[in-house]
């Protein structure tokens, strides 16, 4: 039987993670242990975990916030299973999540990195997560980089994927050093060595309602702690690897446009842009970037304000 270390990050989130540590709790499949990371919260989340009355969940504080990848090495070094999943303290399980996954895991065996299908749930509708695979996949072994390219939306996320701990520890665990795209850069260095499996079921939450003030990643990191400037390591994989190049020229397009119209940050924005291939880009990315940067700005305000205008009228703010 397997047994299961899940270490959850916990930084101000009082008013979600009750919901997260019962999604644990109520789980159909009862062998684990919760490491919940209090991470420097304020705010009484730890307090909320600690009502939680479980022996089998254990709280860990820390006096300050040391970013969400080293909190989750930190709870992966005090576990003791040989198998590690995660689950952020606003979002979800579904109560078969570990029983799937378990399930998977056996008849899918020597796999570095194991992950499920997982709902978006925004204005309290789940919708299921648009992952590319072909339309008919269950599950079995998938190509993470041609898989994530085709949609960009993440086929494995922090709270929908499970390892073996050894996997873990070669890959180095969480770089520590990143705020945004942390949990891509391990998966990318274990799907880079190790095979991936996918179950084509969702199972996981991953909770956008989250209100603005609770929310980690709703400002612009600077480039020294996003993923997308600590790839230099793979460039000889630009030239190598097809299915790693267009997922990378896929985020960078899609992802550096704020970047751009920033000042500060607009000359290592087109630096990075200019590595992207555009052949192989919709045609729309290349005109976007090649617009004058003022109207980009009042292209960025008005998709903003209209994102803003809809916050408000369903009340998630």
């Amino acid at each position: 039987m397997i047994h299961f270390s899940i270490v959850m990050p916990l930084y101000n989130k009082a008013p979600y993670v009750r919901k997260s540590v019962e999604s644990v709790v109520g789980q159909t499949y009862d062998d684990w242990e919760l490491i919940v990371v209090d991470n420097g919260s304020t705010d009484g989340s730890g307090e909320v975990v600690v009502s939680c009355h479980d022996p089998r969940i254990r709280m860990l504080h820390l006096k300050v916030n040391i970013g969400p990848g080293a909190a989750r090495n930190h709870g992966v070094a005090e576990s003791t299973a040989d198998h590690i999943c995660f689950l952020d303290a606003d979002d979800w399980w579904e109560p078969t999540f570990l029983e799937e996954m378990a399930g998977l895991m056996e008849r899918h065996p020597g796999a570095g990195i194991y992950g499920t299908g997982y709902y978006i749930v925004k204005n309290g509708r789940q919708r299921i997560a648009p992952i590319g695979v072909d339309e008919g996949f269950a599950e079995g072994e998938i190509n993470y980089c041609q898989v994530y390219a085709q949609t960009l939306c993440m086929p494995l996320t922090s709270i929908s994927v499970c390892m073996p701990r050894r996997v873990f520890d070669e890959a180095g665990g969480f770089p520590t050093d990143v705020r945004l795209g942390e949990d891509f850069l391990l998966w990318l260095r274990i799907t880079l060595t190790h095979k991936a499996v996918l179950l084509n079921r969702p199972l996981a939450n991953y909770n956008q309602d989250v209100a603005v003030a609770f929310r980690g990643t709703h400002h612009l990191h600077p480039p020294e702690q996003n993923m997308l400037w600590k790839l230099g390591g793979y460039e000889p994989l630009e030239k190598t690897n097809p299915d790693y190049k267009q997922l990378i020229d896929n985020l960078r397009t899609y992802g550096l446009q704020s970047y751009l119209l920033n000042s500060k940050y607009r000359d290592a924005a087109r630096q990075e842009l200019s590595k992207v291939d555009w052949r192989n880009q919709d045609v729309k990315w290349e005109k976007l970037y090649n617009l004058p940067v003022g109207v980009l700005k009042i292209r960025f305000k008005v998709r903003k304000l209209g994102s803003l205008m809809k916050r408000i009228l369903t009340g998630i703010i």
